[in-house]
């Protein structure tokens, strides 16, 4: 069985299938339509900014990967054949479906459209998800693909744009890693906890507390950092309650199940509604910054840089 088409034989042939390329490269292309439009070749070179010989061995090939003749050449005139018109007709659809789609990708660098993909701490989530209205009424056109985990992710693997993480930073000469904010480390429990086992007045009263623990993707359980005297020390409370999910670790703590020590910009929304306290306020200690990872090799997009400026400016907006 053959089937024809411009620019494309397929054989098929006691169940082997071969391909055999005919299709034109676009210089190519582009030489045949510049010779169609001014009608010669050395105007067609002036119009493409090489010479006349490029020209011809351009449309030669063209002619030869076709199997048929575009152009009747004669001392005074360059003319298309029948085969030549009904090929210009194509081909400048084509060539008018390229423009068309570089400029409309030359918009999108520089208006924020289409989907951004981010992933974020799974703790993030109140800070972020109640403000996401504000980015959708300034960015209309861009939809927003969020995802929430507490693993490291990665970012260019599985096609993230962006990946905010707090801590410890791949090393990966992939990524442009952009600082977002500094955060400090701050024990809170519920009102309702300290109401039912009293408030702390010292780093030795929180032997007789409830402890709510996090233990990271690395499998080990996140000691607490205190600061006392000056000196920052490294505290292991008794856990009650043990949790891998920082969502859950803060709801589990809004709940009255212990103290925690959270990231102060995550408790932030908590501590405004009234859903957590600072406990020993004086012991809080510097945390590691906030970090938005971008896969690098290309410009930014207009908008993936969108999503990160508005999450650069949430966090620096939220003070404790």
């Amino acid at each position: 069985m053959t089937d024809k088409r411009a620019g494309n034989v397929q054989i098929v042939a006691s169940g082997d299938t071969r391909m055999e390329q005919t299709d034109a490269s676009l210089p190519e292309i582009a030489a045949f339509v510049a010779v169609a439009q001014t009608g010669s070749f050395t105007r067609a070179a002036e119009h493409l900014a090489t010479n006349k010989s490029n020209v011809g061995k351009a449309v030669q090939r063209l002619e030869s990967r076709l199997g048929t003749r575009l152009f009747q050449r004669t001392t005074r005139a360059v003319r298309l054949t029948e085969d030549g018109e009904t090929y210009l007709v194509a081909a400048r659809s084509a060539l008018d479906t390229l423009r068309d789609a570089a400029q409309a990708l030359a918009a999108r660098r520089e208006e924020p459209i289409g989907r951004v993909r981010l992933d974020m701490p799974s703790g993030f989530r109140q800070l972020f998800l109640p403000t996401l209205s504000d980015l959708r009424k300034c960015y209309p056109k861009v939809t927003l693909e969020l995802s929430v985990t507490d693993r490291m992710s990665d970012a260019v693997g599985e096609g993230w744009d962006l990946v905010v993480r707090a801590g410890e930073l791949p090393q990966d000469s992939e990524m442009t890693v952009r600082k977002l904010c500094d955060i400090r480390l701050q024990l809170y429990a519920a009102p309702e906890y300290l109401n039912r086992h009293g408030i702390p007045s010292s780093i030795a009263d929180l032997i007789d507390h409830d402890a709510v623990i996090f233990r990271g993707f690395t499998g080990r359980l996140r000691q607490w950092f205190l600061m006392e005297n000056g000196y920052i020390s490294e505290y292991t409370p008794n856990p009650t309650f043990v949790l891998s999910d920082g969502q859950a670790l803060i709801d589990s703590t809004v709940i009255g199940l212990g103290i925690a020590q959270i990231y102060d910009r995550v408790a932030l929304p908590y501590v405004q509604n009234g859903q957590l306290v600072p406990v020993l306020p004086a012991t809080s200690v510097p945390g590691p910054p906030v970090h938005a990872l971008i896969p690098g090799g290309h410009r930014m997009p207009a908008k993936t840089r969108a999503v990160l400026e508005y999450l650069a400016a949430r966090l620096r907006s939220e003070t404790v």
